[in-house]
């Protein structure tokens, strides 16, 4: 995998490549695909992510969340990206790296979603290999964490097939289309073995 950083006008913050996938920051010139493929997936995300806003897929809040995600990366305490797909651009999903803690944790947890139309194809898996090699080579984090739900079947097998380990369960965890549900927890560490290349989900 390759680290490199892209100026456009200013720093745009980090980009990482994975073998199919390219991961970048997200900008406002991101928008119009952003909102189209959310729109097109929504029905596809409903049951695994918090409830939309009202506005969610407006201009003005698109604003707000990449204004939350610069502050969140200059202050070291989130990095996000989209992911597109190497071939021909296009946006295939998101990732992000949050809730950074430094000194003796030394940890972050992540988060994904990828459209309807890109799932099954193993784009996920590949982003998450990618973003944990940037997370331990590049931020110097020891630990990785996710959380899913106990019947995500697919993103289990992401998390499994990327190198993390199954830790327990958190009992209402996260509300998740507006209810409280317990989630499986998984993490990686900077030593753990490093996943073969090909297969995934």
């Amino acid at each position: 995998m390759a680290f490199l950083r892209t100026s456009l006008g200013h720093d745009t913050g980090p980009i990482v490549r994975g073998r199919r996938v390219v991961l970048r920051t997200p900008q406002m010139y991101d928008y119009a695909a952003w909102a189209r493929v959310r729109q097109l997936s929504r029905e596809h995300l409903t049951p695994w992510e918090p409830t939309w806003a009202r506005d969610e897929l407006t201009r003005p809040a698109f604003r707000r969340r990449i204004r939350h995600y610069q502050r969140e990366m200059r202050d070291d305490l989130g990095y996000a990206f989209f992911i597109f797909a190497e071939r021909d651009d296009a946006l295939l999903g998101g990732l992000t790296l949050s809730n950074i803690r430094r000194g003796v944790t030394q940890a972050g947890s992540i988060g994904y979603w990828l459209s309807a139309d890109a799932t099954g194809h193993g784009f996920m898996r590949e982003a998450v290999c990618a973003i944990a090699l940037f997370a331990f080579d590049r931020l110097r984090l020891h630990r990785l964490e996710a959380a899913c739900l106990p019947h995500n079947i697919a993103s289990m097998s992401v998390l499994e097939a990327s190198g993390f380990t199954k830790e327990g369960r958190a009992r209402r965890y996260l509300k998740i289309n507006g209810e409280w549900q317990d989630h499986v927890l998984y993490a990686r560490l900077t030593d753990d073995p490093v996943p073969g290349e090909g297969g995934g989900t």
